[in-house]
């Protein structure tokens, strides 16, 4: 699955300004900055931090060998998630529980 807005919404924790580029500065106000709400360098980061928070914080565990590998076992099914940049791919054995994980990182990582 893609997560298509998985880097419009990232949680900056501090304040980045830069100057008004250059064909947008507004008369009488030349001085000012404008206030960064995201900031594409660190975009994928923040992307990936919240993608492991909101899943350790249901039960997921990740993978020793690769951080970018989750997994959940219990009653005999299980489900492996692996993240690249804003795809998932979603494995198991039981189509009712890939959809609900599907459906859960859709409604919760928008």
């Amino acid at each position: 699955m893609d997560v298509k807005t998985a880097f419009l919404n990232g949680e900056l924790e501090e304040k980045n300004y830069i100057d008004q580029p250059n064909g947008f500065v507004t008369n009488g106000q030349e001085g000012k900055v404008c206030k960064l709400f995201q900031v594409p360098k660190t975009s994928s980061k923040k992307w990936h931090e919240r993608f492991h928070r909101t899943l350790t914080s249901t039960g997921f565990v990740v993978n020793e060998a690769n951080k970018y590998v989750y997994c959940q076992f219990g009653g005999g099914e299980g489900v492996i998630l692996c993240l690249y940049v804003d795809n998932i791919l979603i494995f198991g054995i039981n189509l009712d529980i890939i959809k609900e994980v599907k459906d859960f990182c859709l409604i919760t990582l928008r």
